[in-house]
């Protein structure tokens, strides 16, 4: 792919690329946008270094992607700006995003995909991993491809509460109230990227629960098969976050994992979602 506003850097020859030659903090025109878009595509997460976002930029940023997503349900915010997400660890606050998910695919139409702004990151660790599902999906036999065509998985929030233990009755009343606003949902198993037209597997350990049409040993079985593919390093780039890095991914061919090895230390990230159509 040909860029002329833009330098582009892939990582690798899979997943992720650099960005340089532009200042988030500052209006792009729409060739410049297209061009970021396009690389979006081609790379499936970018990264941008020492960018200094101030709310109002990183809204405008993310906007230019697509209609942004309501404030989180769950994390904090910038009450100015409650769209942005804060994701905050320290001593007292350790991380617990370190496993592999899609964003929010327990809703209807799961995100586009987000902007994850690094207000303040820690000296050392703290990397994120992401992997492509598209890759992942070219890893399968072409037997299991033909034998996942039209299957479906039920995604929950359910599945992720499950692993964190909660056993009294204050957690299990709060648990249910969220499924009574966000049930369960069934998603193809192999996605058709809207904009790309490629096959990407989509499906997820933190929040697919089960395979439609299987018994439950059967649906375990065949769903960690799936969730194997994804811990390759050959589908997957590693980033190093810096102070002011910025990284976009897209989120309907993707997951993404939040190494913990940072605590005690203090990380801030900001975090702008995107919203996403049905998958299909």
């Amino acid at each position: 792919m040909k860029y002329d506003l833009i330098h582009v850097t892939p990582l690798n020859p899979v997943i992720g690329a650099e960005i340089h030659g532009v200042d988030l903090s500052k209006p792009l025109g729409e060739a410049t946008f297209k061009e970021i878009e396009t690389a979006l595509h081609e790379h499936l997460v970018i990264f941008f270094r020492d960018q200094n976002l101030s709310p109002d930029a990183h809204m405008a940023f993310a906007s230019q992607f697509g209609e942004l997503e309501p404030p989180h349900p769950f994390f904090p915010k910038i009450d100015s700006h409650p769209q942005i997400s804060v994701l905050e660890n320290d001593e007292e606050r350790p991380p617990e995003t370190n496993y592999w998910h899609t964003d929010v695919t327990w809703r209807d139409k799961p995100p586009m995909g987000s902007v994850l702004y690094g207000a303040d990151v820690p000296s050392s660790g703290g990397d994120t991993l992401w992997a492509n599902m598209y890759a992942a999906y070219d890893q399968l036999p072409d037997d299991l491809k033909a034998k996942l065509e039209g299957m479906r998985a039920v995604h929950s929030i359910e599945v992720f509460d499950a692993s964190q233990n909660y056993d009294n009755a204050k957690d299990k009343a709060a648990l249910s109230e969220i499924l009574k606003k966000y049930p369960p949902q069934s998603h193809p198993i192999i996605r058709t990227h809207p904009v790309t037209g490629r096959k990407a597997l989509f499906v997820n350990s933190t929040f697919t629960q089960h395979i439609e049409g299987l018994d439950a040993a059967e649906s375990e079985t065949l769903l960690q098969a799936l969730y194997d593919v994804v811990k390759l390093p050959e589908v997957q780039v590693r980033f190093s976050w810096t102070k002011g890095a910025v990284a976009v991914w897209d989120n309907r061919a993707t997951q993404h994992y939040a190494v913990a090895d940072y605590w005690p230390q203090y990380r801030r990230m900001h975090r702008i979602t995107i919203n996403g159509d049905k998958p299909v």
